[in-house]
């Protein structure tokens, strides 16, 4: 009986191995679905569909982009989570949705999905109303700390990237600043216009016009190195060391989806971010082409996992009721 297990087993092995390059060999064999947990004309959809674009070209099968947003994110996830394994379904996932996912400890992308590559990243900057006599990085947290519970910063909402980015950067300095969650990031650079709202993080090119307005007043982007997308803006890291948050896009498929399937799509995702094209179409909606190995996107989900895992206790974020 035991001898009889164990051919059985590694029968099962056999076909598991040789049907892996037969799948890979045949896919795609239908249209593919690309979800996207945001609604249309968001930057993941935008950034979806060019890329949907290029790979329909290059696999011979039409990529449909699926939006379903809502439940920060976590409809999206289910979705692809509970999705067949065969690469026919995949999901243009952000940082803000490893934040919410990590938050309500449900689809965790470092655990539950197969890594395909990153596609591109976006910086955030830090910004106060140009009514503030603040200028720099350390005049903020200076100023703040001289009116402790005076100075307050808006979010686009409890638990989204500029939140953190700015707990992130309270629990760095010791800056004393309180926080506004909105129903977007865009209300919340509104009233920093108007003066209600001292400072927010938000994403660059989300920024840019309020910024040209004069009335709010970039201190620093949150990438490592300068960035093209925040022109003349030094990183924060320079002023607090170690202080780094890159918005970042990414595609992730089920879990088990065959490796030879996972590296062709992400080869093919390759050749089409090298292009200066589809760069130069990134640029223009705020994103620079980021492409990395299922691999070495894999490790980077898990870095950010713990990353914000932390970041989320340390700040005491639980997720709504």
């Amino acid at each position: 009986m035991m001898l009889r297990h164990l051919i059985q087993v590694a029968g099962a092995a056999l076909c598991a191995a040789l049907a892996t390059p037969a799948a890979a060999q045949n896919f795609p064999s239908r249209p593919i679905r690309m979800i996207t947990a945001t609604t249309v004309g968001s930057g993941p959809d935008v950034i979806a569909r060019l890329l949907a674009a290029r790979l329909t070209e290059a696999l011979g099968q039409q990529i449909v982009v699926d939006n379903r947003a809502g439940a920060s994110g976590l409809i999206g996830a289910e979705l692809v989570a509970r999705a067949a394994p065969d690469g026919h379904t995949l999901w243009m996932a952000t940082m803000t949705q490893l934040i919410s996912t990590t938050l309500y400890q449900r689809f965790l992308m470092s655990k539950e999905f197969a890594p395909v590559g990153q596609v591109a990243s976006t910086p955030f900057v830090i910004a106060v109303s140009a009514g503030l006599p603040i200028k720099t990085i350390a005049e903020l947290v200076a100023y703040s700390k001289s009116r402790p519970g005076q100075l307050l910063y808006g979010s686009g909402g409890q638990g989204t990237t500029p939140h953190l980015c700015m707990e992130l950067f309270k629990s760095m300095t010791g800056a004393d600043l309180g926080h506004v969650p909105y129903k977007g990031s865009v209300i919340a650079l509104t009233d920093m216009m108007g003066g209600q709202m001292h400072s927010t993080c938000a994403a660059a090119p989300t920024a840019s016009s309020f910024i040209q307005s004069g009335k709010v007043r970039v201190l620093g982007v949150t990438t490592r190195t300068p960035t093209n997308l925040a022109p003349g803006v030094r990183p924060i890291i320079e002023t607090v060391p170690g202080y780094e948050l890159t918005g970042w896009y990414g595609l992730l498929a089920p879990l088990n989806t065959p490796a030879a399937i996972v590296e062709r799509i992400n080869q093919e995702m390759a050749k089409a971010l090298r292009t200066p094209d589809l760069q130069e179409r990134l640029i223009g909606v705020g994103a620079e082409a980021a492409h990395s190995s299922p691999a070495e996107f894999g490790a980077f989900l898990q870095r950010e996992n713990m990353r914000w895992s932390k970041v989320l206790k340390d700040a005491g974020i639980k997720p709504a009721p």
